[in-house]
């Protein structure tokens, strides 16, 4: 018997970048679930903070070479993919030079307090659906974990509904303990129209506050299940979650909780 597919995206991942204890989660869960009877590749935004050479990064070029269009500009997509040891899982960096170089101004690792985080998550949210779509890799799974990644549930159940396989494919948004992020321009709206996300799906949003949890909300609104990674959830969220009809649960986020996961996998996949 073949055996089920997940892929975890993840905006840090032990040892590659390692920001906060989410870092472990990146890389405990992954491996536990291939340790269980999944097949398991991640996918991380290239930070600047990353060093290439010591983690052995190196383009795929059959991968590479994409440009994605944002504000009237192409963005080149650079593709470069690592071997997680000791469980050998794949790990593909989504890499642009416009967005992840690091900045002299960035307040942190990811480049939190910048005034272009809405073309970083869209091009990074294209550049990771695109990359798994050439990889002819289609999972049962997609584990999506941070707020650089929120915007993936969206283009996987929104411009990628029709793509093979992605329909029978189920989300789950893990909620990070993360900072805060600063306030993303008006013009995100726009620049998700020319994605090609409807207006019906805009609208919602757009009387909101342009901050990290209205991402967590658009992540939790297209994902089948959520995760908590705190044994107190924010309750905004949790209402948020149950307004939308969404089960959600809390976890450590932690290799321990291995079992909980893959409980919650099968209920998806059997659903």
């Amino acid at each position: 018997m073949a055996k089920q597919k997940i892929i975890f995206v993840s905006q840090e991942i032990a040892p590659y970048l390692s920001v906060s204890d989410n870092s472990k989660w990146g890389r405990s869960i992954p491996q536990s679930m291939k340790s269980l009877k999944y097949e398991v590749r991640t996918f991380m935004p290239d930070f600047g903070d990353i060093n290439e050479r010591r983690n052995q990064l190196h383009e795929v070029i059959r991968l590479s070479g994409m440009n994605i269009p944002i504000s009237d500009n192409d963005h080149p997509l650079v593709v470069k993919v690592a071997s997680m040891q000791p469980s050998r899982i794949q790990v593909y960096f989504i890499d642009n030079d416009d967005y992840f170089i690091k900045a002299d101004t960035d307040s942190d690792s990811f480049g939190s307090n910048r005034a272009d985080n809405d073309e970083r998550i869209i091009f990074f949210a294209r550049g990771m659906v695109e990359t798994a779509r050439k990889l002819q890799w289609v999972p049962e799974i997609i584990h999506v974990s941070g707020w650089m990644t929120a915007l993936v549930p969206m283009y996987v159940r929104r411009l990628f509904a029709d793509t093979p396989g992605f329909p029978q494919t189920k989300i789950v948004y893990s909620v990070l303990p993360e900072s805060e992020v600063a306030e993303l321009p008006v013009e995100f709206f726009e620049k998700l129209a020319a994605e090609g996300v409807a207006e019906e799906d805009l609208a919602p949003w757009r009387d909101m506050t342009r901050d990290r949890k209205m991402l967590e909300k658009m992540a939790i609104s297209y994902a089948d299940a959520v995760v908590f990674h705190t044994e107190t959830p924010d309750p905004e969220l949790v209402e948020w979650c149950e307004t939308q009809g969404k089960p959600w649960q809390a976890a450590k986020g932690e290799g321990d909780d291995a079992a909980q996961y893959d409980l919650l996998y099968q209920s998806l996949i059997h659903d």
